[in-house]
């Protein structure tokens, strides 16, 4: 990029990935607070200065007659491109910010809770809420309250696109954050594809490590079309979206209640809470450590792309109010 350093380089690349988050022009004041999730300290003032420098090498362009900037195609490409190394362990940095943001109360029923947001073409939201549907009734989701949102409007921190029609789904890290506010330690390890047989979660097929991935794993999995939610929802064999987790194995009482009460509250996602010590689903867990296993939150999504309908993906990408949420059937009257 040509910048004078590093230090100023990876404060430019903060900047850019904060405009690429965002749907819309954002000012050097929106910047500077988003730019705290990324660990990063940057005045309103400093922002304007590296803003200059975004504009000068063509990343950015000036919106409006205020400071508001928005990505240059060159920016996009550049935030896809630079800093690799940097980018590595992305995925579990998101996986402990979204844990948490999370403030979910589930005897009150309310709070802010962890999704995903998927934008499909406003023509094809209704075929694919029908593909959709069987996974839902199947259970293969971590619940089945929904969010959507037109073009112009908001899923949490994120504005829908031009044409667009936003679908959010609850991300399983809702219940990394429910058991990190009830005191309980999680370290989350992978993100894979689950084969399941006879209706019985029964080996990891496939897996990424998140300490070790740029992406999110569950993006990856989707579109390279490795899942057969569909087969599962309808004859229980197949491979579907699935998370593992480690908790210390004296923890186990404590996390048995919090899944407990999220499920009173219509959150679910648990599929397996092994023994301690033991292997689950051919997966070694470390001594006093008890291995869970949490479904995917866009198993329904990977059903719709299974069926030819695509969308553009935004896992564990923001949270939302659990009031704003509604059951899935009622997007089907």
């Amino acid at each position: 990029m040509g910048f004078e350093t590093q230090d100023v380089e990876r404060k430019v690349l903060s900047i850019l990935r904060v405009l690429s988050d965002s749907r819309e022009s954002l000012g050097a004041r929106v910047i500077a607070q988003r730019l705290k999730e990324y660990g990063v300290e940057l005045g309103e003032r400093a922002v304007r200065y590296h803003l200059k420098l975004t504009d000068e090498r063509g990343l950015t362009r000036l919106v409006g007659r205020r400071d508001g900037r928005m990505l240059t195609e060159r920016g996009v490409e550049e935030v896809k491109s630079a800093l690799v190394k940097d980018k590595v362990g992305f995925a579990i940095s998101r996986i402990e910010l979204l844990a948490f943001r999370t403030s979910f109360d589930s005897e009150k029923r309310s709070g802010l809770l962890p999704v995903n947001v998927s934008f499909y073409p406003e023509k094809k939201l209704g075929k694919a809420l029908q593909a959709m549907r069987p996974a839902f009734e199947a259970g293969l989701c971590v619940s089945d309250l929904v969010a959507t949102a037109s073009e112009g409007e908001r899923l949490g921190d994120l504005l829908v696109p031009e044409g667009r029609i936003g679908l959010a789904t609850v991300c399983s890290i809702v219940i990394n954050g429910s058991l990190l506010k009830a005191g309980v330690p999680t370290d989350s390890r992978f993100g894979g594809i689950l084969q399941i047989r006879n209706h019985h979660p029964f080996r990891f097929v496939e897996l990424i490590h998140y300490a070790g991935c740029s992406l999110d794993p569950t993006e990856i999995f989707i579109m390279a079309k490795m899942t057969s939610v569909g087969g599962v929802a309808r004859r229980g064999e197949g491979n579907i979206l699935a998370n593992f987790r480690e908790i210390p194995a004296l923890c186990r009482p404590i996390a048995q209640q919090v899944v407990a009460k999220l499920k009173e509250a219509g959150i679910g996602g648990l599929l397996v809470m092994g023994d301690t010590s033991e292997p689950v689903c051919e997966v070694s867990v470390e001594p006093n450590k008890i291995g869970i296993i949490l479904i995917g939150g866009l198993n329904p999504v990977a059903a719709a792309q299974e069926a030819g309908i695509e969308a553009e993906n935004r896992a564990m990408s923001t949270v939302m109010e659990y009031q704003d949420l509604i059951k899935f059937h009622e997007l089907l009257n």
